[in-house]
């Protein structure tokens, strides 16, 4: 069964701002999360439940709910500030 994937507000709006053709990179690998929320090359987080997503020089920042098969995207940051 495949997952859903929500976007918090702040994550929506950085994705809204960003030029199409990193968006629509972003978007395309936010759809083949929902098939495989752990694909290769994501890394859990220390410190807390969630993993991270390279995509070019920008960074998704989001949780699994595998109980329910929700992946909630907390933000979209690019790589230098993604952590802060």
């Amino acid at each position: 069964m495949s997952y859903s994937v929500y976007l918090k507000k702040s994550a929506e709006k950085e994705l809204q701002s960003l030029s199409s053709a990193t968006h629509d990179k972003i978007v395309k690998h936010l759809v083949e999360l929902e098939q495989n929320p752990l694909p290769k090359g994501v890394k859990k987080l220390r410190g807390m439940e969630a993993y991270r997503l390279r995509v070019g020089d920008y960074r998704v920042l989001y949780q699994i709910n595998s109980k329910k098969k929700i992946i909630e995207i907390i933000a979209i940051a690019h790589r230098k500030d993604a952590y802060k």
